[in-house]
């Protein structure tokens, strides 16, 4: 007795081809209008498209950019004090070297992961996924739409730095006996920050599945 093999299975409707939009503002799901070029959502107004307009070379400028300020933001000093001993200025290295050395491991810890290897890891996996996109590669697609909200998620405590030196400056006021002042290496930093987040902002996950 023979048996037949099972017929693959059919290939699911795209919402390309069923002319759905999805708005990127309050996530409704609309019918767009044949022939409609610069249709809107009906319930926010915010402009709706089937994909992210020039989203790759967008998500390419940002991370440039953010490649081009990693540089600046870890040999430039973040914070300078100032007190009755003298003037010191810290980079980013340089304050997770003095926080180990002083027995503080786990804010060192925590420091260089937010600082150093979070920039690092983000840029790379943008990079990987503009890459496959580019490529319409359809190579681990559930892992690579795994990695980008994992992007999404933790980008944002990539501002660690940031914010403990502003509220440094805030809070370490003490006139002529000390005072706490940003440096250039933070608006380096935060630019970084800011060129990831944009780059994964500007990158559609629907490229993920051609």
């Amino acid at each position: 007795m023979s048996v037949e093999a099972p017929s693959p299975p059919a290939a699911l409707p795209s919402a390309r081809s069923l002319g759905l939009w999805h708005c990127e503002c309050c996530g409704l799901v609309s019918q767009a209008r044949p022939g409609e070029a610069h249709a809107r959502c009906p319930r926010c107004r915010f402009p709706l498209h089937d994909r992210k307009p020039y989203s790759l070379q967008r998500s390419i400028a940002f991370l440039v950019a953010a490649v081009l300020l990693y540089i600046p933001a870890n040999v430039l000093p973040v914070m300078g004090t100032a007190s009755v001993l003298g003037d010191e200025e810290h980079t980013i290295l340089g304050g997770i070297a003095e926080l180990w050395h002083a027995g503080s491991y786990e804010l060192a810890a925590i420091v260089f992961v937010a600082s150093i290897a979070v920039p690092i890891l983000k840029i790379a996996a943008l990079l990987l996924l503009v890459a496959t996109s580019a490529r319409r590669s359809r190579w681990r697609q559930l892992e690579r739409a795994r990695l980008y909200r994992l992007v999404e998620t933790v980008g944002h405590w990539s501002m660690l730095d940031v914010f403990v030196v502003v509220i440094l400056v805030g809070m370490v006021r003490f006139g002529a006996f000390a005072s706490v002042s940003p440096e250039p290496g933070l608006l380096a930093f935060g630019g970084v920050v800011v060129a990831t987040m944009l780059a994964a902002s500007a990158f559609d996950p629907r490229l993920i599945w051609p």
